[in-house]
């Protein structure tokens, strides 16, 4: 009897699975996998120094609004990998998305020489500015990745014509190998897109950018709060939201998020990390 109970818990704790990730600020954290460690939209600059991304329509403050954790240098020595979502709008050096990479951020990845996977549309432009740019992805086929696969998922920069100013970018699928998959939204509106890897690949973990961020003109250019609403109904296990209070023009706060998602009964399964909080998540599979 005791035999058959220490190979029924030997089974259970086969079957579980965890992934260990550290937020750091905005939409910049890491996944510790193993030996490496993968940093993903590295926006390092000191509070402050980025000008506002809204001047009418939001409070007009420097960005980033909050400072880096204290515990990010630490985190960003471990770094082996880096995946950036997008990073260009139309090759201008002035329309740089820098809440994803800014320059701080190229030159932490120049300095280490990280090896980066982005999305194809967007490597000529990171090789450009001296970023070891390893793997450049097309949408919905599979790469290789450390010893699983990748693939990159269309991200639609915001509703109506914006999106075509804002340029649009990539989120990630990822699965390693006896971790949980992960799938990385990128900043994205819900698109049927969205809604496929969530109900067809059915990540274990989904990472959403919330904050709901717009411009001084057009639509928002991150999913509303009724979206995000659906994205954590849709999703089929656990969501980090992220994105949140360090820039000027995304208006959604932690606790305004965390109260909807508990008004729909969709709180247990969402994690809404603070900057520099570590979190494992573990799934049986």
């Amino acid at each position: 009897m005791d035999e058959t109970c220490e190979s029924l818990s030997g089974l259970k704790h086969s079957l579980q699975r965890k992934m260990k990730i550290h937020h750091l600020r905005s939409a910049t954290f890491i996944i510790e996998s193993g030996a490496d460690s993968i940093l993903i939209d590295p926006m390092l600059s000191n509070q402050g120094e980025l000008p506002p991304f809204a001047y009418f329509r939001h409070k007009s403050v420097r960005n980033p609004t909050v400072a880096l954790p204290g515990n990010a240098s630490r985190l960003l020595g471990k770094v082996t990998h880096c995946l950036i979502t997008h990073s260009q709008t139309f090759g201008i050096r002035a329309l740089q998305h820098t809440d994803h990479l800014d320059k701080p951020g190229e030159t932490f990845l120049r300095n280490n020489n990280i090896p980066v996977t982005c999305r194809k549309q967007d490597a000529a432009y990171l090789e450009n500015y001296g970023i070891n740019v390893v793997k450049a992805l097309s949408y919905w086929q599979p790469e290789r990745f450390l010893d699983g696969e990748i693939t990159a998922i269309p991200a639609r920069h915001g509703y109506g014509w914006i999106h075509r100013f804002m340029a649009n970018g990539a989120g990630f699928y990822l699965q390693l190998p006896e971790e949980p998959s992960i799938y990385i939204s990128g900043d994205t509106v819900y698109t049927r897109d969205v809604e496929r890897v969530l109900s067809q690949f059915r990540p274990d973990i989904a990472v959403m950018a919330a904050g709901s961020a717009s411009m001084d003109i057009g639509k928002p250019i991150l999913m509303t709060m009724e979206d995000m609403v659906a994205f954590v109904k849709t999703a089929p296990n656990k969501v980090v939201a992220n994105h949140l209070e360090a820039l000027n023009h995304c208006p959604v706060t932690r606790s305004h998020l965390r109260q909807t998602l508990d008004d729909h009964g969709l709180l247990p399964k969402t994690f809404i990390p603070d900057d520099g909080e570590s979190i494992t998540i573990e799934t049986e599979s």
